[in-house]
C-alpha cells in the first residue's frame, strides 16, 4: 500500500527564492556604496535562500502508512516513528490578530514534531483526521 504524504506546496520555496532575489536587488540598488547595507541585504537573502533550499531538499514533510509515520527531522533528515512510539496526535488552534492558525503536533514522548499548513500543503485538521484511522486500525 502506498503511504499518504503531505508536502510543502511548490509555490512556497518559489516565493522564498523570489523574495530573496528581490531583497538582494533592492540592497544592491539602494546600498549607495554602503557596505553594511549590502552585507545586511545579502545576509538576509542568503538566509531566505537556505530556508527555501530545505523546502526543495525535503519537500515531503510527513508520510504515513499502516506501520507508522516518516517525518522530517533537523534540516532535511528523516525520522521513522512506529505508531506505538507516538503518544498523541493533535491540532493546536490559536486565534492570532483575527486569524486562526493551526499546527499539527505529533508527540513521540521524547520529541514533539510540529507542522503548519505551509509544511503540509493541507490544513492540519484534515491531516490529523487522515492520520486517525491509520493510527487506530492501521489501514489506509
Amino acid at each position: 500500500m502506498d503511504a499518504l504524504t503531505w508536502r510543502v506546496p511548490r509555490k512556497v520555496p518559489a516565493a522564498k527564492l523570489a523574495v530573496a532575489a528581490a531583497l538582494l536587488a533592492v540592497g544592491i540598488l539602494f546600498a549607495d556604496g554602503d557596505a553594511v547595507r549590502l552585507v545586511l541585504a545579502a545576509a538576509v537573502a542568503a538566509a531566505l535562500a537556505i530556508w527555501a533550499s530545505r523546502d526543495l531538499l525535503a519537500p515531503v514533510r510527513l508520510a504515513a502508512d499502516p506501520d507508522g509515520v516518516t517525518l522530517v527531522a533537523g534540516f532535511a533528515g528523516r525520522r521513522r516513528l512506529a505508531w506505538s512510539q507516538i503518544e498523541r496526535v493533535r491540532v493546536d488552534t490559536r486565534p492570532r490578530r483575527g486569524i486562526r492558525t493551526e499546527t499539527l503536533e505529533i508527540d513521540a514522548g521524547e520529541s514533539i514534531h510540529l507542522f503548519s499548513e505551509y509544511d503540509l500543503g493541507a490544513p492540519p485538521s484534515e491531516v490529523a483526521a487522515a492520520l486517525g484511522p491509520l493510527r487506530e486500525g492501521g489501514r489506509l
